[in-house]
């Protein structure tokens, strides 16, 4: 296909308040679809919030009731996958023609998981994948995704997916994704130090691919003034700066990283990139040694209970 300009949103939610949120995903949705991209991924945890240095005061062996009282609240500004909130963002998809990719908080009966969903234009809400394993206190709030959600879509923009965060630091999770050949490979992230970018320049040699990794840009002031930050009170302190990117499948660092304030980054995708780049180098293929190394994978959901009639 034709050359295309994708872009990642570098831009602050609006923390336990879904509804603005996705209102504001309307807005960058808006404009990433007016500045040209076919593609926008939005950062980690968007709709609903990434609680960043928040303790839910659980200290260990303890569960306090402020910390429950904290659950609840985040719980209350998570989203249901047929909720209004996302019904916003199918219809801005729809409406501008824009491949959405974005991270929210899921609820799921009474647990919430950290999500990254995609829509399609017309075609509404197509796939989502489930963080498999969240990160240190992220397991205190959020459940484990399952091999079910594991998709890589195939489009008229390449073969789109997903890895949240540092499940990127799962060497057989990506493998996974490479054999299912993404090509537009991307990464919400709360991951703003300076090894990310590294990291991310890595999987694009790794995988051929396309990267597009999404980080807010967020202050203190965004969190509600009564919330209970382990940073601080202080309005103005960074409590994430940023980092986007695009990188190419040869490691070439096509747009960012960008620290300096909310904004959309662009670049140009040419998907032949893909196959120039696997002409040395298939991880799942030509460079694979399935003789000595294989990995099985395991996509069935696995719920807690099973009813048979």
């Amino acid at each position: 296909m034709a050359p295309y300009r994708a872009a990642v949103a570098q831009v602050a939610s609006v923390p336990f308040d879904a509804a603005a949120s996705a209102a504001k995903a309307v807005t960058w949705i808006e404009r990433a679809a007016a500045e040209g991209n076919a593609l926008v991924v939005f950062p980690e945890a968007f709709i609903g919030g990434y609680p960043k240095a928040g303790d839910f005061a659980t200290p260990v062996g303890l569960r306090k009731p402020e910390g429950r009282e904290a659950f609840r609240r985040y719980y209350d500004g998570a989203v249901d996958l047929d909720g209004p909130e996302l019904r916003l963002i199918a219809e801005a998809a729809a409406r501008t023609g824009i491949f959405v990719v974005i991270g929210v908080i899921e609820r799921d009966g009474g647990t919430l998981h950290c999500t990254v969903l995609f829509f399609d234009g017309a075609a509404g809400l197509v796939a989502k994948h489930r963080k498999l394993m969240p990160t240190a206190a992220e397991r205190l709030i959020w459940g484990f995704g399952d091999g079910s959600t594991l998709p890589v879509l195939e489009t008229p923009l390449g073969r789109v997916g997903a890895v949240i965060c540092w499940e990127n630091y799962m060497p057989m999770l990506r493998m996974h994704m490479y054999a299912k050949g993404i090509s537009i490979y991307c990464a919400p992230t709360a991951d703003d130090r300076d090894s990310w970018l590294p990291t991310m320049r890595h999987i694009a040699l790794e995988g051929r691919t396309f990267v597009l990794t999404a980080c807010q840009h967020i202050r203190r002031g965004a969190y509600p003034a009564d919330y209970p930050c382990t940073m601080g009170d202080d309005p103005d302190t960074l409590l994430m700066r940023g980092g986007s990117a695009i990188i190419d499948p040869l490691g070439k660092v096509l747009a960012g990283p960008d620290f300096d304030g909310e904004g959309l980054l662009s670049a140009e995708i040419d998907l032949a990139e893909v196959a120039r780049g696997k002409y040395d180098f298939d991880v799942a293929g030509h460079y694979a040694r399935p003789d000595v190394f294989r990995l099985t994978v395991n996509e069935r959901p696995q719920p807690a209970v099973t009813i048979e009639r």
